[in-house]
């Protein structure tokens, strides 16, 4: 792992190598400074995804003026 990664490209990449991550470190089989390196690419990864989410929740409050409308179970917002 390099000593500054680059930040992901998406919210959907950030996934991708999050999971690959958390893969590798529950396999048991990283020695310890790799999985030290990888929590803290994990954690960076987690705090990215958790930025782009509230971004984009803050665009729908604001599309929405200034009401966040409820999620339905049908995969969208509910504009009754």
């Amino acid at each position: 792992m390099s000593s500054s990664p680059l930040p992901p490209a998406s919210y959907e990449d950030a996934l991708v190598e999050l999971e690959r991550l958390v893969a590798a470190m529950e396999g048991g089989q990283l020695p310890l400074d790799r999985l030290l390196d990888s929590y803290r690419r994990g954690a960076e990864l987690l705090a990215f995804c958790r930025g782009r989410l509230q971004a984009v929740e803050d665009q729908v409050r604001l599309l929405e003026d200034g009401q966040l409308k409820p999620w339905t179970a049908t995969g969208g917002a509910d504009f009754r």
